[in-house]
């Protein structure tokens, strides 16, 4: 699925007359909280005018050349999103939080432990979205393979994003990736959920309308033309509590 992006405080009063003054009001407009300068956007933040891909919890940005590949079951339910954008791959999870507690560390944490338990080394490094776990893993198929992990904590949901190719091993390869991950929006909606239970992510309408029948079991949706069925290093994800958020 190929999107473009198209070219396209308190007030005082002053105390004779009972109304604000104009040097009021221009401090007032100088220090009024601003929005976040980028996403991931909770969906009552983020702006508008953007194209956006609706996939349910997330919206994805339209970014020039970047391919969003969907792995979704017969009736739609999204299971795996993935963008490519030539040698690199950001694939992307959404998850339930609590309301007040980060949850990245813990999990980003339990991601470094398991990985350990696999053999492999994971190396904190300080990054864009804060602290980020870099690690080369063993495929399927016996390569290797740069992994790069990031999460960002927003209100009652965390985004995992895992940059993989050349966009694992050099961030500045990243660019029109890390342009999608600045403008992703989360709907988390006002259901209460387990926290880390993966938000529902689901195709749109036109899409699963249009996607094949498989052919037994699981395959690649079709959307737009464009099939998902590339297969990427997996890791172990932590397991959701069952306290709501």
């Amino acid at each position: 699925m190929i999107f473009s992006r198209g070219r396209g405080g308190r007030h005082s009063r002053d105390e004779r007359s009972g109304r604000q003054s104009a040097d009021t009001q221009d401090l007032a407009a100088a220090t009024e909280p601003e929005g976040p300068s980028h996403g991931p956007y909770d969906i009552h933040d983020a702006p508008s005018g953007v194209q956006r891909l609706d996939l349910g919890s997330l919206h994805i940005p339209a970014v020039q050349d970047v391919e969003v590949r969907v792995q979704a079951n017969p009736d739609g339910v999204i299971q795996q999103v993935v963008l490519v954008h030539g040698e690199s791959a950001l694939q992307l999870g959404v998850f339930a939080a609590p309301r007040s507690d980060d949850i990245w560390p813990e999990w980003r944490e339990e991601i470094r432990t398991s990985l350990a338990a696999d053999g492999v080394t994971a190396e904190e490094v300080t990054g864009d979205y804060g602290t980020e776990l870099r690690a080369r893993v063993r495929t399927p198929d016996g390569g290797l393979a740069d992994l790069r992990f990031v999460g960002v904590d927003g209100p009652r949901w965390m985004i995992q994003g895992v940059f993989q190719g050349r966009a694992a091993s050099d961030p500045d390869a990243a660019g029109p990736l890390t342009e999608c991950l600045n403008g992703l929006v989360v709907d988390r909606g006002q259901e209460a959920k387990p926290v880390r239970e993966p938000l529902p992510l689901r195709l749109p309408r036109e899409a699963a309308a249009a996607a094949p029948e498989p052919d037994g079991g699981e395959a690649g949706t079709a959307v737009n033309g464009v099939v998902s069925g590339q297969q990427h290093p997996r890791h172990a994800e932590p397991r959701p509590r069952r306290d709501g958020s």
